[in-house]
């Protein structure tokens, strides 16, 4: 990557929430996860699971991505410190707000 292209993906602009079936989820909330159809072997093993949102994050599609750190994880701190294999990434239509 070139200067520009770094400078790029660090003017990315981080969303504080996301609304989803009315409710306004943020950083620490909690989510039940409903991965689409047609997903990989993650996909099925955490579908049904709770999770926590660790962050929010929007491509360059303008696409929101909810990467969460799944609760029953055992590395789930792991997936606080943001190490690869625990913490995974959801759309806004895969997740139900557990309030």
């Amino acid at each position: 990557m070139n200067e520009w292209e770094w400078q790029l993906l660090e003017e990315k602009t981080q969303l504080e929430s996301v609304c989803v079936f009315g409710v306004d989820l943020k950083l620490g909330d909690r989510v039940r996860l409903w991965p689409r159809a047609g997903g990989d072997i993650f996909d099925l093993a955490l579908a049904g699971k709770v999770a926590v949102i660790e962050s929010i994050e929007q491509d360059y599609e303008d696409k929101v991505h909810f990467a969460v750190v799944v609760d029953d994880d055992p590395g789930k701190d792991m997936g606080m410190l943001r190490q690869p294999g625990h913490r995974f990434f959801f759309s806004p239509e895969e997740v139900e707000p557990l309030v």
